[in-house]
């Protein structure tokens, strides 16, 4: 038994009868659970009761026993000084206010429903499970289903925009620069992600600016700092962009000493570092104003006509130096653009928009619902279960729920859980 099952019980007053006595012979009525606390203090706050005739007004402590209220030290804190109700699954102990006075007790365990109980001890059994729920996954309706679904994309973006605003505060409040970073990151994808994230925050973005006006200066930086110009090579455009970095290197001061280096190792060739790089410096030299040009596209063509970029002309025969290869332009794919979208433009929006205290959620669910879902394990195995993801919108949704419920068994706390429950 979890006390998380007594504060679903308690807020959903998922009881077998309505009529309740204390432990002192009380006569209850709950005329509201009152609010549900999710930080410190008690577990529910500006609930109304009627004790014995007496209408009070106050905050619900819930335990597994009684006694937990000294376990948890409660009576040393003055958090707990207007509990007006103590509710426990077993009363073994009489719970005394400062003043010596009884704090009323409701014990439950003879009050909750046959169904109730045998529909948590289904959900939550210990055999093992890919979800808790996945017997019953298929079988939730559609309608509940869908709405829990936007609430996690929601929930996604707002966790998302908590990391972004740490960087954007590390970055002086500059957007663009928060918008480099987060790029170049996810430029990098999986393997070489964090590598191109330090490489970004290893150039203050004044730099950028400056290095702006010509794509080999760009390509040249972007290189450099992340340390792919150190191994020399037999191959004349690696010298001209050796010998172009110093000379950045040295006007403007800059270090690559903190930067990780990148791999290439099981990376298909599309993915190559070198590629990736030079595709960010010719994005950036031929927009000077990414951040505004992003905050207004509203459409998802608009994203794919920005970032229909292609590697600068050497790489046309290269995805590596000093090895030649069949001449072909190695420009971003559809897919790949989508995954910006998906990973970095739809998130910085939403947090730029909330900064603003503008809400474009409607805007941002059918820029998502516009792209293919996303293929991995978790959706894989979701869609096993029930057809559910159709685009990124539901498969974003799907890896909030399987990160932060499903693994961490916050089944009471999920529109799913619940309505199994109810059933």
């Amino acid at each position: 038994m979890k006390e998380e099952f007594l504060h679903y019980i308690w807020k959903f007053q998922k009881f077998s009868s309505p009529n309740f006595s204390t432990t002192g012979s009380e006569e209850l009525l709950v005329l509201s659970p009152g609010q549900h606390n999710q930080n410190s203090g008690p577990d529910f706050f500006n609930a109304k009761i009627n004790l014995n005739g007496q209408v009070w007004a106050g905050n619900v402590e819930i335990h597994l026993k009684s006694s937990d209220w000294y376990a948890h030290f409660h009576e040393r804190d003055t958090a707990y000084e207007n509990v007006i109700l103590h509710v426990v699954w077993e009363h073994d102990a009489e719970i005394f206010r400062k003043d010596a006075t009884i704090i009323p007790t409701l014990e439950i365990r003879n009050l909750v429903s046959k169904e109730t109980l045998s529909g948590y001890y289904k959900l939550f059994s210990k055999e093992q499970k890919w979800i808790n729920c996945e017997g019953e996954f298929a079988t939730i309706d559609d309608f509940i289903l869908e709405n829990w679904l936007e609430n996690l994309y929601i929930e996604r973006l707002q966790k998302k925009s908590e990391l972004l605003l740490t960087e954007l505060k590390a970055s002086q409040n500059h957007w663009e620069a928060l918008l480099f970073q987060m790029l170049s990151k996810n430029f990098g994808l999986i393997v070489n992600g964090e590598a191109f994230f330090s490489m970004a925050k290893s150039i203050d973005f004044s730099v950028v600016k400056k290095c702006a006006q010509s794509q080999f200066d760009l390509e040249s930086l972007f290189f450099g700092q992340a340390g792919l110009l150190e191994e020399k090579k037999e191959d004349g455009y690696f010298e001209l962009l050796e010998n172009n970095y110093n000379y950045l290197r040295h006007k403007f001061n800059l270090s690559n000493e903190a930067v990780a280096r990148t791999k290439f190792f099981r990376l298909r060739p599309p993915n190559f570092p070198t590629l990736r790089l030079s595709q960010l410096a010719v994005l950036y030299s031929e927009s000077q104003n990414l951040f505004s040009e992003i905050i207004s596209i509203k459409k998802l063509d608009g994203f794919y006509s920005l970032f229909k970029k292609a590697a600068s002309e050497y790489w046309d025969t290269h995805y590596n130096f000093g090895l030649s290869t069949l001449e072909k332009r190695k420009q971003l794919s559809k897919n790949f653009i989508d995954l910006l979208v998906i990973n970095t433009l739809i998130p910085i929006k939403f947090c730029y928009a909330a900064q603003l205290g503008k809400d474009n959620t409607d805007e941002l669910f059918t820029l998502a619902s516009e792209i293919a879902s996303e293929e991995n394990s978790i959706i894989s195995k979701y869609n096993m279960l029930r057809r559910v993801s159709k685009n990124s919108f539901h498969s974003q949704a799907l890896l909030q729920l399987k990160n932060e419920y499903c693994d961490k068994n916050k089944c009471l706390q999920c529109a799913i859980g619940n309505a199994l429950l109810k059933s």
